[in-house]
């Protein structure tokens, strides 16, 4: 039995399309056990498994911390990367064709990182982020090169209101010709959340036009907050 699958495929994934549609972000069911978000936030301060270290507040992307993870990443990550690409494939390929784009993404995660690498785009994107007290991630979007999927998960490692307070999952969407619109979502402990990489496709008088989507992470209250980030393609 594929463990990993199996939790992607308890989701109620025409549930999760509809509100994805609409919102441009959606909950996922729980993708990690309370052992395996535990041996996650461990590996932080081991090195041999990361790439290499962001500071934010000295970038100016918010206040915390986060590490790319060498590859090939531990099971986990690898493990649901491939179990949810499938699930995510169809709702790209069905976005870029109502804004007429081209859906250059093939049927297999190994396949689709393996153009990323022939356009020179070889470096791993999956993220481990930590933030405490008074961290904040700003409003951004994770691009990385020229070859994209446009849908990407986070994971929240620890346990809202007992581990943190604040710490919500904020999207931004910038709609045609109107204000911009904020949601905000606190996830709950091993869960995913999906959502939009770049845009989405939303209705206009002339049919479907791309609102340009960011994401962040509000201020952190009180306690630390891990994430898990899974991008499906690597960086140039």
């Amino acid at each position: 039995m594929n463990t990993w699958a199996d939790r992607v495929d308890d989701g109620d994934w025409a549930a999760i399309t509809q509100e994805f549609d609409e919102y441009g972000g959606a909950l996922l069911p729980q993708l990690l056990t309370a052992d395996e978000t535990a041996e996650l936030r461990a590996v932080y301060g081991h090195d041999a498994l990361f790439r290499s270290t962001i500071d934010m507040g000295r970038h100016r992307f918010g206040q915390g911390e986060y590490r790319y993870f060498r590859a090939p990443y531990p099971e986990p990550i690898e493990r649901l990367k491939q179990a949810l690409y499938p699930r995510l494939l169809p709702i790209a390929r069905e976005w870029w064709g109502r804004l007429g784009r081209p859906a250059p993404w093939p049927d297999t995660l190994d396949e689709w990182l393996a153009m990323c690498h022939e356009a020179g785009q070889t470096k791993s994107t999956a993220i481990l982020l930590r933030y405490r007290e008074k961290d904040w991630n700003a409003l951004h979007r994770d691009l990385y090169g020229d070859l994209v999927f446009p849908l990407q998960v986070v994971v929240n490692l620890n346990e809202p209101g007992v581990d943190h307070t604040g710490g919500e999952f904020l999207l931004l969407e910038q709609r045609p010709r109107a204000q911009s619109r904020g949601t905000a979502t606190l996830l709950p402990h091993g869960h995913g959340y999906v959502f939009t990489t770049r845009d989405r496709p939303v209705r206009s008088a002339r049919g479907w036009s791309a609102a340009p989507v960011r994401h962040g992470v509000s201020a952190i209250r009180s306690g630390e907050r891990h994430t898990l980030a899974l991008v499906f393609h690597d960086a140039a």
